[in-house]
């Protein structure tokens, strides 16, 4: 009988995700939560600069507003401080999300566990299509998780299951609709006009939580430089231009600090280093360019990991130790890109598993894409390369593809456990906070913070865009594609008519064609970049044909959302239902930015400089405002 009815339920479902591997023992099916909760954004100018440096703008950054409930609970959240130098421009919001666990009938239920035998229990649960009648009850599509699959199916009842824990009452157990899947996407994406004339044109971004809250952070900013003069006339201005993402683990925290705190580092190092150059009548040399990077780099990881240590055992309050030590017991992979308009050079700074992609276009009218950056984890053969080589004789300091069996990418911020003493750790642990050190700690610090840095000439001309992501994108989209996709948006937005200025360079510089054709890549490298594994866990095939879309003005959102499933609207509705813990298995948190290169004008008006790009950024519109 029980195979019976699992075999029926099965049969009847339509099947979204098949075969999945499961890396702990199974959790209790059930369908899962929809948040019905919205917020408001609210940009703001973010002043100050860096000694000689002259701050003349920065990118909006975006508030959350909601009801006087949110507004009272994101007053006890870390907010933007206005004024403060170099701070991020963006980024995401606490995600307010009630963990609803239970199961929805029996029928989900019993393809877990299959040992009940009251039949009557079946009546209100359906997976096949329900005709309805005058006395019929109300009937959803819902998503139903089993040991090993997903399935849709549909919930006959009054009502479905709700709870709530945050005052908004918004927290309810249904399958998302192709609408609301739209909605979540869109959630929390960005787009700016950057109308400044030194080779950049716009940026897109967004997230998407599948940790709560969200892990990932990011951030941007422009500097602009006074520049001197070779024939000592009046000095020029010059932009420095900052975009990062921040891939957390093991909490939020490190992430943040690093979206508060990592380009001023970065910023003032490279200010000290181009000023020492002035002083002597040159421009800095590439190799002391690329050094004041790794230096704001780890100059901010000693101050998470180990001055924080220091004030805490010198105040020895465990309020201080809760407050300091945070960021150093999580840990986060970094990636910051720096773009000098003068030079029109790209540094792209990498530390852990997030990854920068080029995309150009060649004189063939075919997209190339290019690796800025290298995967650091465990199974990249130059990070263990060089981990044996600074830890020799110990076997274990790569096993399995991770830093002494555990921690995944080999570079990272924080991740203190693997660079404390194990004094230092048995220290804090006795008498303030810590984490379990590895049995095979033997000669740390095991994992760094330096960045491995690379340099690219960006040909504005070319109609160049950069992708930066977080590792959550590349587990689901190879490097072609991702450059295919934002190369299909570009020459969608170019056919449709508008008068803004971004268009009508594009518009020029690609034209249309029915398709948009990409160099493939090598294949089978050791270049250390991870192979798209979620295909395989969610049953797609990656030559399945017309699996892209494109809906979205927002060309972040445009990849998350082919990232996610494409035309195959049940799928993206499937992982858009999931929230967390479970959806953490299918899909990790998304962070992605998407860089526009090109040779616009400048406006006259410094307050339209910086703009925001209303069509492709989260409402309410109104509310947004961009200020330099």
């Amino acid at each position: 009988m029980r195979l019976a009815a699992v075999g029926a339920l099965r049969t009847t479902c339509h099947s979204t995700v098949r075969g999945f591997s499961r890396a702990s023992r199974p959790r209790r099916a059930g369908v899962l939560l929809h948040l019905h909760n919205r917020t408001t954004s609210v940009s703001t100018r973010l002043g100050g600069g860096v000694r000689s440096l002259t701050t003349s703008s920065s990118l909006a950054s975006r508030q959350s507003v909601s009801s006087n409930t949110r507004k009272q609970q994101q007053q006890q959240q870390h907010q933007h401080v206005l004024g403060e130098p170099l701070r991020s421009s963006m980024y995401f919001r606490r995600v307010s999300v009630a963990l609803v666990s239970g199961l929805v009938g029996y029928g989900a239920w019993y393809g877990y566990k299959g040992d009940v035998t009251d039949q009557s229990f079946l009546q209100p649960y359906s997976t096949g299509a329900n005709l309805p009648s005058s006395n019929a009850a109300p009937t959803r599509n819902v998503l139903i998780v089993s040991a090993d699959e997903l399935h849709t199916g549909t919930f006959v009842g009054e009502g479905p299951i709700a709870k709530t824990a945050d005052g908004s009452g918004g927290n309810v157990l249904e399958m998302l609709t192709p609408d609301q899947a739209t909605e979540a996407l869109r959630e929390n994406e960005a787009s700016f006009m950057i109308n400044r004339g030194h080779g950049v044109l716009r940026y897109d971004v967004v997230q998407l939580a599948s940790n709560n809250p969200i892990e990932d952070d990011h951030a941007e900013k422009i500097v602009e430089v006074t520049m001197p003069s070779a024939d000592k006339a009046e000095p020029g201005s010059n932009d420095w231009m900052f975009w990062g993402v921040f891939d957390g683990h093991a909490g939020w925290t490190t992430s943040a600090k690093l979206r508060q705190t990592l380009i001023s580092f970065v910023a003032r190092e490279l200010n000290t280093t181009y000023k020492a150059a002035s002083s002597l009548g040159a421009s800095p040399s590439s190799e002391a360019i690329d050094a004041a990077i790794k230096a704001g780099f780890t100059r901010l990881d000693h101050e998470i990991v180990h001055e924080s240590v220091e004030k805490v055992l010198k105040s020895n309050s465990k309020r201080v130790a809760a407050e300091l030590l945070g960021p150093a017991l999580s840990g986060s992979c970094a990636l910051l890109s720096f773009y000098d308009s003068n030079s029109k050079t790209l540094r792209v700074a990498c530390t852990g598993d997030s990854r920068a992609v080029l995309g150009r276009r060649s004189d063939s009218g075919k997209w190339t894409a290019t690796a800025l950056s290298e995967d650091q984890t465990g199974s990249n053969p130059n990070e263990e390369a060089r981990m044996r080589k600074a830890h020799p004789g110990e076997a274990r300091v790569v096993h399995n593809g991770r830093v002494l069996g555990g921690l995944e990418p080999t570079r990272a911020f924080g991740d203190a456990s693997y660079k404390w003493s194990r004094e230092v750790s048995d220290r804090l642990r006795s008498s303030f906070f810590g984490r379990s050190y590895s049995p095979y700690l033997k000669t740390p610090p095991y994992v760094t913070a330096e960045p491995v840095v690379t340099t690219t000439k960006i040909q504005p001309e070319k109609g160049d865009f950069v992708v930066m992501a977080t590792d959550g994108l590349w587990e689901m989209l190879t490097n072609d594609e991702v450059v295919g996709l934002v190369g299909k948006w570009i020459e969608t937005q170019a056919m449709e008519p508008s008068n803004s200025q971004l268009s009508s360079v594009w518009s020029k510089i690609f034209g249309s064609s029915p398709d948009l054709p990409v160099v493939a890549g090598k294949a089978g490298g050791n270049d250390g970049q991870k192979t798209p594994i979620r295909l395989r866990q969610w049953g797609i095939s990656p030559d399945e044909k017309d699996r892209f879309v494109v809906k979205d003005k927002n060309v972040a959102t445009h990849l998350i959302r082919n990232a996610l499933g494409g035309k195959n609207e049940e799928q993206v509705c499937a992982l858009l239902t999931l929230v967390s813990p479970f959806s953490r298995r299918y899909r990790d948190d998304l962070t992605v930015q998407v860089i526009f290169f090109g040779n616009g004008q400048k406006t006259d008006d410094k307050a339209g400089d910086v703009l925001v790009n209303q069509e492709a950024t989260s409402p309410p519109k109104s509310a947004i405002k961009a200020k330099l």
